[in-house]
């Protein structure tokens, strides 16, 4: 199931999510090169999360292939810096678009019921907790974690807790066939997360690379259990105001 959009008002601009992937894309453009095989080169080897060189569990001076062209030479121990820096970071151009796409159809309700300043710190924590679930699957792994979607993780859990009725407008790919249905959040986001628990379980303990699966788990609880304290209530009361008035004006 691929989100369209969902359907849920928000009280208040998504300034911080905004922020975000403006970051972000800056960061593509004019710390990776747009995807340049130097540029992608050097920004993972720099700044992705390496848990084996991090955790100093790997060899070091060995190459690990990261274009057709470039490697990176692992160090006697990776900067702490990248169990945040690696969610500023992406491998591709899909891979930039997905994750940008995911966070601005939940960020902004998400955002919505939190001061600005906590909105930060959550999805830090998040991103910072799906690095830390990275880490302890796969401690010796060697190929540089990036992407914000441990992080985006922790928003979708979060929408999900908050918003377990709200209305997601999806699109269903069935073999050449696709079709869309409006789903619930709690069933989108929970098939979600049981895809990655599902899919991470054959990666448990390996060093190969692949896509992150134990790291968007990671964010996912840690945004479910972190909203809790972090939210406002009396955002989410007038948020709840608002999106029943708005389906009672749409039954009229």
């Amino acid at each position: 199931m691929i989100p369209i959009r969902d359907e849920n008002p928000t009280l208040h601009q998504p300034v911080v999510t905004i922020v975000i992937i403006v970051v972000n894309i800056f960061i593509w453009f004019f710390v990776q090169g747009a995807g340049s095989e130097l540029g992608l080169a050097q920004s993972l080897c720099h700044y992705g999360l390496i848990p084996g060189e991090l955790l100093g569990s790997s060899a070091s001076n060995i190459k690990i292939q990261i274009t057709g062209n470039y490697a990176c030479v692992l160090g006697d121990g990776g900067s702490i810096t990248t169990l945040l820096s690696h969610a500023f970071l992406h491998g591709s151009w899909f891979h930039l678009i997905a994750n940008m796409w995911f966070l601005w159809i939940f960020g902004d309700n998400v955002e919505d019921v939190m001061d600005k300043v906590h909105f930060v710190f959550f999805y830090l924590m998040c991103a910072f907790a799906a690095a830390v679930a990275q880490i302890l699957t796969a401690p010796d792994a060697v190929t540089p974690m990036v992407g914000a979607s441990g992080a985006i993780g922790g928003v979708m859990g979060a929408y999900a807790r908050l918003y377990p009725k709200a209305e997601i407008q999806t699109v269903i790919p069935i073999g050449f066939y696709i079709t869309s249905a409006s789903v619930p959040a709690a069933f989108m986001l929970g098939y979600w997360f049981l895809l990655q628990v599902l899919s991470g379980l054959p990666a448990l303990g390996g060093s190969t690379g692949g896509v992150a699966f134990w790291a968007h788990v990671g964010g996912f609880v840690t945004g479910l259990v972190l909203i809790g304290p972090l939210h406002r209530p009396d955002y989410l009361a007038a948020h709840s105001a608002l999106s029943r008035n708005q389906r009672s004006n749409f039954r009229f």
